[in-house]
């Protein structure tokens, strides 16, 4: 009988799920930045689409959370790994936070559909995807 291994499991679940968001980024246009900043633009001429966007993810997540922790262990791995001690929002937490967003509010782009959307084949994609690996790397390199 041909049994998957665990890994090989999280690795598929991984990429099919990778998969699934990468395509409804794509299909709520959470990769055009013109709808990002529009939606953002609340002085302005403000564009609520994205609103259902944020219910459709948040939602069921609100739904199953609870009902998914009470399983003990998960599917594919032997324990959930949530945050422990760290709960605390620090200074540097809403620093970093009002830097993501203001990050996200000039280029319209947050790192996941700035990801999916080097798919579209835009040049000007590379602009935001190429500092931001850089930033992460200076980040890694710095705080280890």
């Amino acid at each position: 009988m041909l049994r998957i291994a665990p890994y090989t499991g999280q690795i598929f679940v991984a990429l099919f799920a990778g998969f699934v968001f990468g395509v409804g980024l794509i299909v709520s246009g959470m990769t055009d930045p013109n709808k990002v900043i529009g939606f953002l633009d609340f002085a302005g001429n403000w564009n609520p689409q994205l609103v259902f966007v944020l219910g459709g993810a948040m939602f069921p997540n609100l739904l199953l959370f609870g009902w998914i922790l009470k399983r003990k262990t998960p599917l594919l791995d032997d324990k959930f790994h949530l945050p422990e001690s760290n709960t605390v929002i620090t200074r540097q937490l809403v620093l970093g936070s009002v830097l993501f967003g203001i990050g996200w509010g000039l280029a319209g782009y947050c790192p996941g559909p700035a990801v999916v959307a080097i798919a579209n084949g835009t040049e000007s994609i590379l602009y935001f995807v190429v500092p931001m690996i850089i930033g992460a790397t200076l980040y890694k390199h710095l705080t280890t």
